[in-house]
Order: C-alpha cells, then sequence, then structure tokens
C-alpha cells in the first residue's frame, strides 16, 4: 500500500464474540448453530443497522463491525447484550449464548473497506478480556462517550495484552436494565433524524448497489458507476422520490432483506441487480421489488456489446420508471440523457478528485484539497470536458476559500468560477455544478454577488431536487441572504431524503448555522453536537457550536468549543472573526459578536442586548 494510497479515519470499532463456542458447537452443533443464526437476524443485525454499523468481518462465532462514532458502538453494544439477557432469561445455561464485546475508538487506515491499525488488536483483546455478557472499552472510547451516554464505567487499569507492546487504560461498563430494555434510546434530536422515515405522497424507490458479477475486482468502478448514474437520472423526474446515492450505497457488498432496507429508507420501491462484464460484452440484470407485498413487479436482462452500454443505462432506467410511474409521459422519459465520458480513465481519475474533495471537507484538511485539485487537473488534462472533475476543483478550491486556506484567494476564487462555469457550460442540466458556482458567488471578494449566487442555488435544486448538494448549497445560501426559516425546511428535506447520508454532517452544519440565526440557540447545540459525532474533524461545526452556546449564555462551553475549532483550522476562524459573511445586519452583528465572545475578544455582556 503505496502512501498516495493510505486513507484515515476516525472510527469505533467492535468485536464480538460467543462464550464457550466450542463447547456449545461440541453438545449441540446443529442447536447452536440455529441458536446463534436466530440472534444475529432478530437481535444483532437490526441494532447493528440502526446504529449505522458497517461489518467489517464475520467468523464463525463473531464479528468485527465498525460505527461512525463512539456513541453508536457503545450504545449498540449494550444494546445487544440487554437485548441477549432478555432473550436468554428462561434459556438453559450449557445451552443459552453469551457474548463478549470490546471496543476501542481511534484512527485506523482504510484500505480496500479494510480497517487496519492497533486499534483493530486493542479491540480484539478486549472482547478476550471482557466477562460473559459484559463490555470492555479502551481509555479513547470512555473520553468519547463520558457524559453522553447512560452508563458507568470500572476503571480495569492499564491492561497488558497480547501483542500490544504498551499497558491500554480499559474500563468495564455497567448499565441499568431500565434505561436499556428494547431499544435503549431516549427522546432526542438524534431519534427523530433516525426513526424510520414514512412514505411520501408520491412513487418512492431506493436503487441498491448492483453486484459486480465479473471475475475482476477492478471492475467495482465500472459497476458502481452503473448504478450512480441510474440513480442520478431517476433524480430528474420530479415525480418520483428517489432516495440518495450515499444512503443506498451503505448497503454495498451486504445481503439484505429488501423490506428491510425499504423500511429503514422510508421507499415503497427497491431496485436491485448485477452487472457482468466480460472482453466487449456486458450482461446487466434488474429486478423491482414492492417492498409492502414483497412482490416482484418487474424484472428483466440485458445483453449488449459494451459500446451500448450507455443505451442499456437509460433503457434499464426508462423500464423501471414505467413500472412504478405509469402516470409518466414518454416525452418525460426521454429526459433520461447523460453525457458520455470521452476517456473512461479520466473519468477514474476524476472520480478520485471528487472523493478527496470530500474527504477533505470533512477533515478539514488542506493537503487533501490540494490532493483533489492536483487529480483533477491530471483528468482534465486527459478529458478536458470531464465534468466530474471540473466539479471537483470547484469544490476543492471553494474550500480553500471557506477555510482560508488558499495562497492566493484571487487565484483560488477565479480557478474555481472557471471550472463551474465551463462544467455548466458542458452540461446546462448538471445540477451540482450549479451549486458549486452559488457557494463560490456567495465567496466573491466584493460580497454583493448574493442574488446570484442564491439565483444557481435555486437552479440546481430546479434541475436536480433529490440532490444533497443542491440542498445543501441553497440552504447555505439561504444563510448567508438572510433567510434562516426556508433553509431549515430544505435541510429536514435533506435529512428524509437521504437518512443514511455520510454527508448528514453538512446539513447539520447548516441546520446549528441557520438555528443560530434564528436563535434557536438549544436547537443548534444539538444540531452541532449530533454533527461533531458523526464528523469530528469538521472544524465549522465547531465554531457554530461556540455561536450557540453563546446564545445560550454558557460561555465557557463556547470557548472550549472553539478552541477545538481553532486547533483544526486557525485559518478559518481568524477570517470569522474579522466578520461573518451574512447580509443582513442583524445576523451578522450577531454571529461576530458571538464568536468573539467566545474567542474571549469581547465581553460577554455584549450578547445581552442581541440574544
Amino acid at each position: 500500500m503505496s502512501t498516495e494510497q493510505v486513507i484515515r479515519r476516525l472510527t469505533a470499532i467492535m468485536v464480538i464474540d460467543v462464550v464457550g463456542y466450542v463447547r456449545l458447537m461440541s453438545a449441540d452443533e446443529s442447536g447452536t448453530h440455529f441458536r446463534l443464526k436466530a440472534h444475529r437476524s432478530e437481535r444483532i443485525e437490526p441494532i447493528v443497522r440502526r446504529r449505522r454499523g458497517r461489518l467489517i468481518k464475520l467468523t464463525g462465532d463473531g464479528a468485527m463491525i465498525e460505527f461512525p462514532s463512539a456513541v453508536e458502538a457503545l450504545s449498540a453494544a449494550i444494546e445487544i447484550q440487554q437485548a441477549m439477557l432478555d432473550a436468554n432469561r428462561g434459556q438453559p445455561a450449557d445451552t443459552a449464548i453469551v457474548f463478549r464485546i470490546g471496543l476501542d475508538f481511534g484512527d485506523f487506515i482504510v484500505d480496500d473497506n479494510e480497517l487496519y491499525g492497533d486499534g483493530v488488536n486493542i479491540a480484539v483483546r478486549l472482547e478476550g478480556a471482557a466477562p460473559a455478557g459484559g463490555v470492555v472499552i479502551s481509555g479513547n472510547m470512555r473520553d468519547a462517550v463520558a457524559g453522553r451516554i447512560k452508563a458507568s464505567f470500572e476503571d480495569l487499569g492499564g491492561l497488558v495484552l497480547k501483542n500490544i507492546e504498551r499497558p491500554v487504560r480499559a474500563f468495564r461498563v455497567e448499565w441499568s436494565a431500565a434505561d436499556w430494555s428494547g431499544k435503549g434510546t431516549s427522546p432526542s434530536v438524534a431519534a427523530a433524524l433516525t426513526a424510520p422515515p414514512a412514505l411520501p405522497d408520491k412513487p418512492s424507490i431506493a436503487i441498491l448497489p448492483f453486484t459486480n458479477m465479473s471475475a475482476d475486482p477492478e471492475q467495482e468502478y465500472f459497476t458502481d458507476g452503473i448504478t450512480e448514474d441510474i440513480i442520478t437520472e431517476m433524480s430528474r423526474f420530479h415525480e418520483i422520490f428517489v432516495i440518495a446515492r450515499n444512503s443506498t450505497f451503505t448497503y454495498k457488498g451486504r445481503s439484505v432483506d429488501v423490506r428491510l432496507v425499504a423500511t429503514e429508507l422510508g421507499v415503497r420501491y427497491v431496485l436491485e441487480g448485477s452487472i457482468r462484464k466480460a472482453a466487449d460484452r456486458v450482461r446487466v440484470t434488474g429486478q423491482l421489488i414492492d417492498a409492502l407485498s414483497g412482490s416482484h413487479i418487474w424484472a428483466e436482462r440485458y445483453d449488449r456489446v459494451l459500446k451500448d452500454i450507455f443505451a442499456v443505462q437509460e433503457e434499464l432506467t426508462r423500464s423501471i420508471v414505467r413500472a412504478i410511474a405509469p402516470h409518466i409521459l414518454f416525452g418525460d422519459a426521454e429526459k433520461i440523457h447523460r453525457r458520455r465520458p470521452e476517456d473512461l480513465n479520466a473519468y477514474e481519475i476524476a472520480v478520485r478528485a471528487s472523493a478527496k474533495a470530500w474527504d477533505a471537507w470533512f477533515k478539514s484538511d488542506s493537503g487533501l484539497r490540494d490532493a483533489a485539485v492536483a487529480d483533477a487537473a491530471a483528468a482534465l488534462a486527459i478529458d478536458p470536458r470531464s465534468t466530474t472533475a471540473l466539479w471537483a476543483l470547484a469544490f476543492a478550491q471553494w474550500q480553500h476559500l471557506a477555510f482560508a486556506t488558499a495562497v492566493d484567494r484571487a487565484a483560488a476564487w477565479r480557478d474555481g468560477m472557471r471550472a463551474a462555469d465551463l462544467a455548466i457550460e458542458i452540461d446546462r442540466s448538471f445540477s451540482s455544478a450549479h451549486s458549486m458556482k452559488g457557494l463560490l458567488l456567495a465567496f466573491s471578494a466584493d460580497r454583493d454577488r448574493i442574488d446570484e449566487a442564491l439565483a444557481c442555488a435555486q437552479r440546481s435544486y430546479e434541475l436536480n431536487p433529490h440532490s444533497m448538494v443542491a440542498l445543501t448549497a441553497l440552504s447555505f445560501i439561504e444563510i448567508v441572504s438572510g433567510e434562516p426559516e426556508s433553509a431549515i425546511e430544505h435541510l429536514l428535506e435533506a435529512l428524509r431524503l437521504s437518512p443514511r447520508d455520510p454527508q448528514r454532517p453538512t446539513v447539520l452544519l447548516n441546520l446549528a448555522m441557520a438555528s443560530g440565526c434564528a436563535r434557536r440557540y438549544a436547537d443548534g447545540v444539538n444540531y452541532a453536537t449530533l454533527g461533531i459525532r458523526e464528523a469530528p474533524g469538521l472544524a465549522t461545526l465547531y465554531a457554530h457550536l461556540a455561536v450557540n452556546y453563546v446564545g445560550l449564555g454558557e460561555i465557557a462551553k463556547a470557548r472550549a468549543a472553539l478552541d477545538e475549532s481553532t486547533r483544526i483550522a486557525p485559518g478559518q476562524v481568524e477570517r470569522s472573526l474579522a466578520g461573518f459573511m451574512f447580509r443582513k445586519q442583524e445576523h451578522q452583528r450577531r454571529g461576530t459578536t458571538f464568536l468573539r465572545i467566545a474567542a474571549g475578544l469581547e465581553d460577554p455582556t455584549a450578547a445581552d442586548a442581541l440574544r
């Protein structure tokens, strides 16, 4: 694995194993296997899905699972153990299946969807140190969840673990059954956001990642690209509610029950399929399932030569639309169109540039922004009309402006604007390019192009109301232009559109910002706190947490939050302290004053007249 390929992320890992598995299997092999399988499907898997876990590895008697936050991971562990305690009541002790669980939280290396690092070994060894039916966590995990979860922690001191060079501070978790029986969650903003959504009032669909049936694993790019293209083109239809790509791709590589998927995402129909590519031919199969009845209402297989693959995509999309929304006229179906990339190598490089740009955003990482710019430039050198590369370039340059990391702000703005304008010139229906142009206009040096920025964002939303990029860009510019209530409506719509979206922290960031402008400070604190749990490296979340804490009069907490924002992205905080970019003077004065109070530059009493 080369240095360029190393990707790290802050994440939580759970290792779960059966106590006395060999003994149980020796006594009753088939019965133990049946009971373990039932516990997995009926208790463990639903909890893991609800807590947004991702299965990394499954063994005969255990599993390794990744979670987006320490709170979600420990909550899942307690819920699993409590569910098993309830399930084992009345079960003979010599046949009951009991688990041990170990957890760690830290910075892991991600490569080919696998996790590596000391934390993996630590979680494995902590599982072995846990009592039957218990949970043992690392000190890192305990620090991350302290005060955020209904549990207590018994300090086990520094444990000497096999193959770990240094003693590991560990804690045994204790909890009250009354707090954790059933789902074990209490009413909160977080619970409201993770509750299964209701069906919308129009045809709704989730398109699951198609399965790569080719022998060559390199075809994953190709298979994922076809799935994404179908989602994108389906999203052009305002008559159909389409779940966003980032939510459906959380199911990639997993064997799933489509009825459960439909419940989790709040849709009636689920599309699943596969792609087999060999030599110059491709076979695409798909089936559409009515999740309410469980019936297959459409299925098709397409065999085509490879040069016709885009025609296959268009034909497949038209067929799905006709199956679930017969009221849509054939003329509407002709809206399905995509620009065929002239060079697939350039396309793959552009996809990597886009991925790095998103990673840079969530980690507030200037180096990743530069890497995204470099990859985008490399793709454009091959295909100057690659809209994916142009968008990634504009996004990375906008981040340099937002985080105040541009060496030359004027040059970064011009570079980003040229990229966005060219992407729109190439494909005027490219919603995300209009979004990015709007965001760049909002950061223009003269600060008087907000109306033009808002028009671009609104056009983006009109072109694709299902796009998370369009919704978050529109809401941000609405906040800047002085319309926080409208922004909040769009942001809540964004959460409904993609309830499992990894880009949720951006939505939560904008909700925190809008809440501060609307004087909903308690909501702002809740949204910012949730966002930080999901993206602890996104510096702006801490800054708006600080603003909302000042609104509540909690100055000490505000200062701690701003200190963390400054540590992660000092340039961004310095720029904001000079004055927020809100056009409405009331919002500008309040936001800037509150931030300066958090920084200790103004007396806290200055907030009294502004709250």
